[in-house]
């Protein structure tokens, strides 16, 4: 959605849906990886019936953090609109997730192509860290169908892949996504009102539009406003 849409999206929000009791909001930072030919992000870009992502996520400010900190690897499955997710836990030292670090990929490329292997991920080609994307996420469920839905916004997206030529060392992204996560196309009765807000209702790749964000000549007014959907993720 637009901007000025933001806080008027929460307010409905607040409306329909009750906030997660265990994690009702917080930043979320993703790492994704792809091959040097990005075929996750042709692909994507593309919009395959089938597609994998594979990122490394975690939560919160760890800016200046000391000691170990939760990370997850994660595979990210799409057919069409249906998708799945499998993830494993690890501990890294919090320097790892410093910017700086993250062209290092936060844990080492073996214990990346054993847990990914683990899922049944057998990369064709080799995969790096591309790019890191983080932002403020509140996570709802909806009154009457208890399907999840979550409100992104001040998303953030900076290239770690130097050879891909970046412009940028960040790029904050106007506007917001609404994620309905439910077994569904409909969207439920109550949710429907969103589109009051000038969203329309379609699959959204975060990494696909940040990385093309990247990719964009500087001075287009296009580059930073994602033109606000409701998507089912």
């Amino acid at each position: 959605m637009l901007p000025r849409n933001i806080g008027f999206a929460y307010a409905m929000l607040r409306q329909v849906c009750r906030p997660d009791r265990e994690y009702p909001q917080d930043r979320v930072h993703s790492l994704y990886f792809d091959n040097s030919d990005l075929n996750q992000y042709e692909r994507s870009a593309a919009g395959d019936f089938r597609k994998d992502k594979v990122r490394i996520r975690w939560y919160g400010d760890i800016a200046g953090g000391k000691g170990d900190v939760p990370v997850y690897v994660e595979r990210k499955i799409r057919e069409g609109f249906a998708s799945s997710k499998q993830r494993q836990q690890f501990m890294v030292p919090a320097t790892r997730l410093e910017p700086a670090n993250l062209t290092s990929g936060i844990i080492s490329n073996t214990e990346l192509m054993e847990t990914l292997a683990g899922f049944g991920l057998f990369p064709e080609k080799p995969i790096k860290p591309i790019i890191v994307i983080s932002y403020q996420r509140h996570r709802f469920n909806e009154m009457q169908t208890g399907v999840r839905v979550s409100f992104d916004y001040d998303i953030c997206a900076s290239v770690v892949a130097w050879e891909l030529g970046r412009r940028d060392r960040e790029l904050r992204l106007r506007g917001g996504v609404i994620e309905v996560k439910g077994p569904r196309l409909e969207l439920p009765v109550t949710l429907r009102r969103m589109k009051l807000l000038d969203a329309d209702w379609s699959r959204f790749s975060k990494y696909g539009y940040c990385l093309e964000a990247h990719f964009t000549e500087p001075g287009s007014v296009a580059r930073f406003s994602p033109s606000g959907r409701m998507v089912e993720l």
